[in-house]
Order: C-alpha cells, then structure tokens, then sequence
C-alpha cells in the first residue's frame, strides 16, 4: 500500500503539518524533530507526491523546454547547459522533442503549459504568430533559447547570427576569396536562416564583391542537403573557390561532396561554417567555424528563466552571446 504523510506523521509521534514542513524544508522545525521525521520518512519508504504539493503551493518546480531536433547535436549541447542550471535551483526539465513540426510544437506547448510546469523555454524553432498565440495564454514565464521572436516581446538568449555568417564570410575573404557561394538554412526562418543569409550579403557587399543568385543554395541544415547544394555548385561553368555552409552539417556535407569527386579541401575548395558541433573536430579536414557558445546559450536562459519564476529583476531580457572564429585546416589563401 502507498505510504502517506499521515502514516510518517503516526510513525514519528508528530502532526501532518510538521512532516509537510520537514519535507518542504521550512526552517521552523527543532533539529531533533526533523531527525525523527527523516528516519521515520526512511524506515517506512515515504515518497512525497510531487502533484499534491503542486496543488498546495501552486509551484510544481519543472520547466517545459521545447527542442526542436533532438538528434541534432546543436540541441543536445544546449540542453545539457538547461539541465545543468536546472539541477542546480531544484528545477525538473520536461523535455520534449517537436521534429521541426510548427504543428507539434504548438501542441507540445499547450501541452506543456496544461501539466502546470512553472515556466517555459523554446529552443532555437521559428517563432511564428500561432507560437506567439500559444504563448499568450500562459500565465508562466516564457524564454527564447537560440531563438528569438521578431517583435522581441519574449525573453530571449541568443548569438547575433548575422554578424556570425558576417565574420565567416570575412574570414575567406581575408584569404583572398572572391566567389564565395552559400549554403543557407531556410529564409522563412528570420532569427537564424535569414539573419545568416543577410550576414552573407552584407560581406560581399563590404568588400565589394558582387552578389550572385546562382552561388546561393538553400538546405534544410541537414547533412544530405549540404551534400546536394555542393554537387550544383561543382556542376557550375564558374565554379566557386569557397563555400560558406550555415551549419556545421552542411558543410560537412559539402566537404565530402568535394572529396567524392576526387577533389580536395582546402586546396580546390575553401569550407566554413558557423556553429562548432563536436563533428567540427571530427570531419577531416579539420572544419574551420565561427562557434557558438551552446552550453552557454542553455545555461544563460535557464538562469534568466529562473530569476523571472521567482520574480526577481532582470536588468537584459534580450541577452545576446559572443561568438569566436575558430581556425582550422578547411579554408586556405587562394593562391596557395
């Protein structure tokens, strides 16, 4: 049978109400009491029921995080920096995979914010205008992790993407590159595939360089698709001497493109990328990418959900992350 407090309570020789306080740590409570309370919680195997103490202080100490591809290694870096902040203030994480679906996500946070959870963090979707409605139905505190929404209504944490692409960009410029083609996440995401594709444009047109539609491909930031924009790209008259890929993936899938047909990276084709996965160190050669501080991004917006569920001042709502260019063995001067 389910132990109760009330048997923990006949055990110690106490009331339910100085168990209820033992359990939820109220420092009212002699130390003799409590040691009484402890061993009869032990010797009886009492398990406190997380719903009835929910219901009682209107506090269920979970969050909902909401990850959109939970195989993507981008999400699982930024989940651990969650789940590490989380552990540390007695939050319980609620993770829940969407499958890049709008339509999960939306049910996902409905159902989310129906379990009660004391707060909400959305990872790194798009933020459309039915998110915005999901959202404003909730009563609970809501962050934007490797996201944000357009209007910034929500809190948020995240790296300027446009000046991330920016700096890779500049980097193969900065070794003599000139025709530079892109592999780009979708443009109907604004916080991160558009803001990159911008960032793009934006270095080409600071060096003067002329912008062309045909060395533009857009992915889907999936390893395949990096695979088949790079097939197009040396399927062209002109070939590029450098592609900068969105992701990590892509560009992993455009270097192994180059060196299916024979070619080779950086000598025939310069890659860069932005984001710094583990796969960046694994692929050979050596990805040079401009990273993002992932762990950081979870931990950041953990920390910041924490302080608005307990109501405390937040000076930056909207923080944005530094990023660093990584150097490795993937780009080289053209002329080398």
């Amino acid at each position: 049978m389910t132990v109760t407090i009330y048997d923990v309570a006949r055990e110690a020789g106490v009331s339910m109400a100085t168990v209820s306080r033992v359990v939820n740590n109220n420092p009212n409570v002699k130390p003799q009491t409590r040691k009484k309370v402890y061993e009869a919680i032990e010797r009886l195997g009492y398990r406190p029921n997380a719903v009835a103490r929910g219901l009682a202080s209107k506090k269920t100490t979970t969050v909902g995080v909401v990850i959109p591809d939970i195989s993507n290694s981008i999400f699982a870096e930024i989940a651990r920096g969650i789940e590490d902040i989380a552990n540390m203030y007695h939050y319980n994480i609620i993770l829940c995979n969407a499958d890049k679906k709008k339509e999960k996500e939306i049910r996902v946070i409905n159902t989310l914010l129906e379990k009660q959870v004391d707060g909400l963090l959305f990872m790194g979707g798009t933020v459309t205008e039915e998110h915005i409605q999901a959202f404003q139905t909730s009563a609970v505190p809501i962050v934007l992790c490797a996201t944000r929404d357009e209007q910034g209504t929500y809190p948020s944490v995240d790296i300027d993407h446009e000046a991330a692409a920016f700096d890779a960009v500049n980097t193969l410029i900065r070794h003599g590159h000139r025709e530079i083609a892109m592999i780009s996440g979708t443009l109907q995401d604004p916080a991160n595939g558009y803001s990159r594709f911008q960032g793009y444009k934006k270095a080409l047109e600071n060096a003067g360089i002329e912008y062309q539609e045909d060395l533009v491909r857009i992915g889907n930031y999936r390893y395949e698709s990096g695979v088949e924009a790079m097939k197009y790209f040396l399927g062209l008259k002109k070939k590029p001497t450098a592609v900068f890929a969105a992701t990590d993936e892509m560009a992993i899938g455009a270097i192994h493109s180059i060196q299916d047909e024979g070619l080779k990276v950086p000598d025939d084709f310069s890659v860069i990328s932005v984001d710094n996965t583990r796969m960046a160190s694994m692929v050979r050669p050596l990805l040079t990418t401009v990273a993002q501080p992932m762990y950081d991004l979870g931990a950041v917006a953990m920390r910041l959900l924490t302080k608005l569920m307990k109501k405390e001042n937040v000076d930056n709502p909207r923080v944005i992350l530094p990023h660093e260019t990584i150097l490795r063995l993937s780009v080289s001067h053209v002329n080398e």
